[in-house]
């Protein structure tokens, strides 16, 4: 992270936690949804904190899938090639993790098995703003206002963390393929990876999915864009009221989220990284087109249930949303 003083770096901290404080009450009224008081607060943590947090989390998420693939093999695998695997494996994982490490700002840890809570990467936070020249005090704020909306929507709508955590584990654990026919599938992702750069889609999963995974990804992804841009709506609500600079750093921050060079981008299309970006712009359209029709007690009733969540076609049609949800 940047090179600063233990009482930088304190300061840092200090005040990040005073803004997610301070963010909860603009938050909680802009989208008239509210925390319930044993809700856990936000931790603030470094590089390595962020990484220890997913690991686990990435542990918890995919034991079911590991427990299926061993479910699927013939025989078990010989003392080598489980010590090569593990060393691959982790390799893998270590280099995602180190990739992403250096990139997020927050995120709200789902915490499969754990305690779910949300995390602010005070490293990353403070690299940000000097890499954009924005007001720090505003910017540290702006950013808790976009992550303290994430942590209002896990905590207020309580259904919603297990019904990703469900979802997901049950795509993934589809995704795997079986021992016979992993060769196949490593020559056709093979083969497929010019498509994938192309297509811009949500990365190497495009690549390997039936049209039915294909589908069901596609209804993550358009959860996913209601959550990121819901967010993003929020702060930007918020924001004139208490953050001065709120659209110089809107403006700045929209260029950063495009990626720097030739070697960042290919990694970002091929993680999905890409399309999480087009999850904010596409959800912040879904909500705003929702909000003009219905208001945002109209909106809310996204909220409602697993059959209320915006259908794919709907995050580009916000009025079939509307049409379906409220007749």
């Amino acid at each position: 992270g940047p090179k600063v003083t233990a009482a930088e770096a304190s300061s840092v901290v200090e005040e990040l936690r005073a803004d997610a404080e301070r963010a909860r009450t603009p938050v909680a009224e802009t989208a008239r949804l509210h925390t319930p008081p044993d809700a856990h607060a936000p931790l603030i943590v470094d590089r390595p904190g962020w990484i220890d947090a997913n690991v686990s989390s990435m542990r918890s998420m995919l034991g079911p899938v590991f427990d299926t693939m061993a479910a699927k093999r013939r025989r078990e695998p010989g003392q080598l090639t489980r010590s090569v695997g593990g060393k691959v494996t982790g390799g893998e994982a270590g280099a995602l993790m180190a990739f992403l490490a250096g990139k997020v700002l927050g995120q709200y840890d789902l915490a499969p098995e754990g305690k779910p809570r949300l995390l602010l990467v005070a490293p990353n936070i403070l690299h940000a703003e000097t890499q954009l020249a924005v007001d720090p005090a505003d910017f540290r704020l702006w950013v808790c206002l976009h992550e303290e909306t994430h942590r209002v929507q896990f905590t207020a709508v309580p259904w919603l963390r297990e019904h990703l955590i469900g979802s997901a584990r049950s795509l993934t654990s589809e995704l795997v393929p079986d021992p016979d026919q992993l060769g196949a599938k490593l020559a056709q992702i093979a083969s497929s990876l010019p498509d994938a750069f192309r297509s811009g889609g949500t990365g190497l999963a495009d690549v390997f999915a039936t049209p039915e995974q294909r589908a069901r990804m596609a209804r993550i992804t358009a959860v996913m864009s209601l959550l990121e841009g819901h967010a993003d709506v929020v702060m930007d609500d918020v924001g004139p009221q208490v953050i001065p600079s709120v659209a110089q750093i809107r403006a700045k921050f929209q260029q950063r989220r495009r990626g720097g060079g030739a070697v960042d981008r290919l990694l970002r299309r091929l993680l999905g990284l890409e399309a999480k970006m087009r999850q904010y712009r596409d959800g912040a359209a879904f909500v705003r087109g929702v909000t003009d029709r219905v208001g945002v007690d109209g909106f809310n009733a996204v909220w409602t249930s697993p059959e209320t969540l915006p259908l794919p076609e709907e995050i580009e049609d916000p009025g079939a949303w509307v049409a379906r949800v409220h007749g």
